[in-house]
């Protein structure tokens, strides 16, 4: 949620609201939303080019470290879907507008901080990796942290203000005053700790005439949070006359906050205070104002879930998922992040919300190219929503067939109505997980468009990747060129190459070049970086890339996993991927680049062969051609791509060679991935 204003004025107290703390020797409850937030915003990554996903996954890795280094036991609580009420949709457009406006100006060169499309998988997927105990709610996440903290009196860590309205036992520890880089000893002791600030729930009301607590949650809704906004509530603001401090620039600032707080010091209770707050208000709309007050304080009450459930038997109950008839495995599911919130707003709401990327503003937004794929997961949504009698819209007539996606058009947002795929009636939800494996693989790979054969050679691990891209090339709307795959499918090889350089046993592969051609990939990623003018067509296509990859994933999620889960960390890297674009444009061959580590060459010719038949003719024709030259040169283009594809004397050229790819490589690939467990 997030109160306006509250956060900057505790902070700016912060010598009488909060108390210093060295942290170790405790649970925690993390706000994973936040936490992932800060650490992709906070940790000088790059954020223009789509996402260094490997760069975040290590200071994620080295932020959970520091924990366990202090004997933290962190447990993680992330949010799930939106509330079936759908209460927040106006905060959400609203965000989403602000999105587009900060990723359009990482696009032209400014600044800003957008999330990388895939940030939260890469963020599940490195918990799973240091196996940190974690839980997916079924809605916002605020409330059942608060229940959870307070049931295993610890401090809560987020960087969300509704946690100064909760009546923590323990505390809420702020993020930005979290020094997780700075663990230092107790003295005398080699016992590590973290500092970190405690705010005082009681040092506050007490700041404000020992004013009660359970006043807070009305403050909260007064002065405006992400479930309220009424206009109403303004009429109230601006006939009471809230009294005032401080007269200083930070008093004037904060002008609401220390108003109302202080006005609200006056009242005994809630009632009190409620129906004074009322009396400013026109007769006719008390009522209606009342209720919806009372409603929104009652967000900042003890939950009725239960999560110690969920951390101490796999399970836990929650009514609202209950109360919507919802199949057993999806409800598993989502809790433990096996399936995205995109698949319970679909499921709950029939409308999601496609996250805006760096990319061209002039262009159509790069989901546009994925849509297909989202058809088919409301398709298979649909055959359980038509089964469950309890569902809010059961009353509604059942055509059309549609969802809603709220998607950016130009520089603004739009709801598009999309409709979902028929499929076959065996294909309903309660029993997906029965259907066979075979079953489940062909309509993956029939919606990806991709034959079985050709993924037979393909390490299990990258399987989905390359499904994947083939779906992409397939596309027109991607309008890839050569280089685009290239180096897509270089960097794929930054997984298998981490693997062998940090693996004990491998030395032969590491002195034959595994290693030099890593660090030649971390020089082209780090050249990518300073004052380099982002390339708007070429972000735009890996943009629509990674959304196909997005979707890819949720659907294969959705079908319990026909095809192996690929680890994000080290699949892409957007610095090093318009790195090796820029590089393959200028004079650099493929070849030539992987000359120094012969595994990794052949390991790249399997995964462009299994490409290479899905990709158009024009991939394959020289730049700067005119349209009847394409024509002209047609047969011919086809002939050079799958004949002269490995010829090292030309630029242009794929180091395609033979059929052989290096065993060694690909069974380090496969132990590597077969180790790390996306179950």
């Amino acid at each position: 949620m997030g109160i306006r204003g509250l956060m900057s004025f505790v902070e700016d107290h912060s010598n009488e609201f909060f108390t210093d703390l060295k942290l170790r020797d405790t649970k925690i409850i993390i706000d994973g939303y936040a936490l992932f937030h800060r650490l992709c915003f906070n940790s000088n990554l790059e954020l223009r080019y789509g996402g260094d996903y490997d760069s975040f996954a290590d200071v994620v890795q080295n932020f959970f470290e520091s924990l366990f280094a202090c004997n933290i036991c962190p447990y993680v609580v992330l949010d799930g879907g939106c509330d079936i009420s759908d209460k927040k949709l106006t905060t959400l457009k609203d965000r989403a507008r602000e999105k587009i406006q900060v990723a359009h100006s990482l696009s032209i060169g400014g600044g800003g901080c957008v999330c990388p499309l895939l940030i939260r998988e890469v963020f599940l997927q490195v918990l799973i990796k240091l196996q940190v105990h974690f839980v997916q709610c079924f809605s916002e996440a605020d409330r059942d942290i608060m229940t959870l903290a307070n049931h295993w009196n610890c401090p809560v860590l987020s960087s969300d203000s509704d946690f100064c309205i909760f009546d923590l036992k323990t505390g809420f520890c702020p993020l930005n005053s979290f020094q997780w880089r700075n663990m230092n000893t107790i003295k005398g002791t080699q016992d590590y700790y973290i500092p970190a600030k405690c705010f005082s729930l009681d040092a506050l009301c007490h700041h404000f005439s020992n004013m009660n607590k359970a006043l807070l949650p009305l403050f909260a809704v007064l002065c405006g949070n992400d479930h309220i906004n009424l206009p109403i509530i303004e009429t109230f603001l601006s006939k009471v006359r809230l009294p005032l401090r401080a007269t200083s620039s930070k008093g004037r600032r904060h002008h609401r906050v220390l108003g109302l707080l202080n006005w609200l010091s006056h009242f005994a209770d809630p009632t009190e205070a409620l129906d004074n707050v009322l009396k400013y208000l026109p007769k006719k709309d008390r009522e209606n104002v009342k209720e919806l007050l009372c409603c929104s304080m009652e967000e900042y009450q003890q939950s009725q879930v239960k999560l110690q459930d969920f951390f101490q038997n796999g399970t836990y109950v929650c009514p609202d998922a209950l109360n919507l008839g919802l199949p057993e495995w999806v409800l598993v599911a989502l809790a433990r992040g096996q399936l995205s919130p995109f698949v319970s707003d679909a499921l709950v709401l029939r409308r999601t919300i496609l996250q805006t990327q760096v990319e061209n503003m002039q262009r159509p937004n790069a989901h546009r190219i994925s849509q297909p794929i989202r058809q088919v997961i409301y398709g298979l949504l649909l055959n359980s929503l038509s089964r469950t009698e309890n569902m809010s819209w059961n009353a509604l007539p059942p055509q059309p067939l549609a969802f809603s996606e709220v998607e950016r058009i130009n520089k603004n947002i739009k709801t598009s109505t999309v409709d979902a795929v028929e499929l076959p009636k065996d294909s309903d939800l309660s029993k997906l997980t029965k259907v066979s494996l075979v079953r489940r693989q062909l309509l993956l790979l029939e919606t990806l468009k991709v034959k079985q054969t050709i993924l037979e050679p393909i390490p299990t691990s990258l399987k989905l990747p390359i499904a994947v891209s083939c779906y992409w090339l397939q596309h027109t709307e991607a309008k890839a060129r050569l280089h685009h795959l290239q180096a897509l499918l270089l960097g794929m090889l930054m997984g298998p190459l981490h693997a062998i350089i940090n693996s004990p046993g491998k030395e032969e592969l590491q002195e034959g070049g595994a290693k030099m051609l890593y660090e030649e990939f971390q020089r082209v990623k780090e050249l990518t970086w300073p004052g380099r003018r982002l390339d708007l067509d070429t972000a735009h296509i890996f943009c629509q890339w990674q959304s196909c990859l997005q979707m890819g994933m949720y659907l294969n999620q959705l079908l319990s996993t026909p095809l192996p889960e690929p680890d994000l960390t080290r699949l892409y890297s957007g610095s090093l991927v318009h790195g090796l674009c820029q590089r393959l444009l200028a004079s650099t061959s493929v070849e030539s680049l992987l000359s120094m580590c012969p595994e990794a060459k052949q390991l790249y010719e399997l995964l462009f062969n299994a490409t290479k038949s899905y990709a158009p003719t024009e991939l394959f024709l020289p730049k700067g051609k005119s349209n009847s030259k394409k024509k002209k040169q047609k047969k011919k283009s086809t002939n050079w791509s799958k004949n002269r594809v490995g010829n090292a004397s030309d630029p242009r050229c794929l180091c395609e060679g033979s059929n052989r790819f290096g065993l060694l490589m690909v069974e380090n690939l496969e132990e590597h991935f077969e180790t790390t467990d996306f179950e």
